[in-house]
C-alpha cells in the first residue's frame, strides 16, 4: 500500500509547514516564524520524509509548490542558497526510499492546505 502525504508550509511572521496522511489522518504541524514559502514548502517535504525513513512501503509525498517539487525532481536549477542546504538535505532522505514519488497538486487539492488552514 501506498503511503500519501500531502505537505504545505506558509511563509512571513505567521510560518510554519506541516504534513497531513491520507491514510491514517495523522498530521504534523510547526510553527517557524519568518521563513520563506519556499522553505517552508521544503521543511514540509523533509519533515514527511524523517517520519517515513524507515517504512518499507511505498511513499508519495504531494505538494501544491510547482517550484519545490521541480527543483526536488531535479528539472528546475535552484538558485538560492538557503533552498539548495534544505534540497540537499531532503535527497541525502530522498536517497534512503526504495520507492518514493513527489508530486505536485493544486492547491485545491492540497489535503494538507486544508488541515494547515493556509
Amino acid at each position: 500500500m501506498t503511503i500519501s502525504v500531502y505537505v504545505d508550509g506558509s511563509g512571513g511572521s505567521e510560518s510554519g509547514y506541516g504534513f497531513f496522511v491520507k491514510e491514517t489522518g495523522e498530521s504534523f504541524y510547526e510553527k517557524k516564524p519568518n521563513i520563506t514559502n519556499n522553505q517552508a514548502e521544503y521543511l514540509a517535504i523533509i519533515s514527511a520524509l524523517k517520519k517515513f525513513v524507515d517504512s518499507k512501503e511505498p511513499l508519495e509525498i504531494f505538494s501544491d509548490s510547482k517550484n519545490t517539487v521541480s527543483q526536488l525532481n531535479h528539472e528546475f536549477a535552484i538558485n538560492n542558497e538557503q533552498l539548495r542546504e534544505l534540497a540537499r538535505e531532503a535527497w541525502s532522505l530522498i536517497g534512503r526510499f526504495p520507492n518514493l514519488k513527489i508530486t505536485w497538486v493544486p492547491r485545491k487539492e492540497n489535503l494538507a492546505g486544508k488541515m494547515l488552514g493556509s
